[in-house]
């Protein structure tokens, strides 16, 4: 998600950087003004002033916005984050896995306050997985994920339905559903993920 170059300044009071950031992730979790006001308990009206800058919310207000985009007021306004770019070098991705299960994976991206997607490589020996049918959902509610096979061919197996998927085929799910990738070939596999948390609306 790209936010608008002023949601970069130093000032993140400023109130036309506050009302670029709030329309960014209004827009990018896909709620309308209206949807938002009735999240927030702050009118549409209102939030319309704040996105076009032509006013400052107070603190009270600005945190009723925070919570009717399901963050903290400190996320809104970026305070716990450490600027506009941050790198995670090769050696220093966060690593794990399951050894029996034939499964490696590595976080790319930064683990920070408020970040609301994660992308990761996973790497699947000849039929390893990376659960199994009965574990529980891992992710938070309305988040989604999206995954492209890099290499080999793998099956999603999601909310009881298998998805076969090659070299190339990219698949988008809602990951708060049981799922878990497979790989029934005899060849490796590797597939990038891209998590995004509490995106998916009902």
């Amino acid at each position: 998600m790209a936010l608008p170059a002023a949601a970069f300044t130093a000032d993140p009071f400023d109130q036309v950087v506050v009302g670029s950031r709030v329309r960014a992730l209004r827009e990018a979790a896909g709620l309308s003004l209206r949807d938002l006001a009735a999240r927030s308990g702050v009118s549409a009206p209102m939030l319309s002033q704040v996105e076009r800058g032509e006013t400052s919310p107070t603190l009270s207000v600005a945190a009723r916005i925070a919570g009717g985009l399901e963050l903290r007021l400190s996320q809104l306004l970026r305070l716990d984050e450490g600027g506009a770019v941050t790198i995670v070098r090769a050696g220093d991705r966060r690593r794990g896995g399951n050894a029996r299960r034939g499964h490696r994976f590595e976080v790319i991206t930064a683990s920070e306050p408020g970040q609301r997607a994660e992308l990761s490589r996973h790497t699947l020996a000849p039929g390893g997985a990376t659960g199994a049918a009965d574990d529980p959902p891992m992710h938070e509610p309305g988040s989604r994920e999206t995954a492209l096979v890099e290499e080999g061919a793998v099956v999603l197996v999601c909310d009881g339905r298998r998805h076969e998927l090659a070299r190339g085929d990219c698949v988008t799910f809602d990951a708060d559903l049981p799922h878990h990738f497979e790989n029934p070939s005899s060849e490796p596999a590797t597939f990038l993920a891209v998590l995004a948390a509490g995106l998916r609306r009902s």
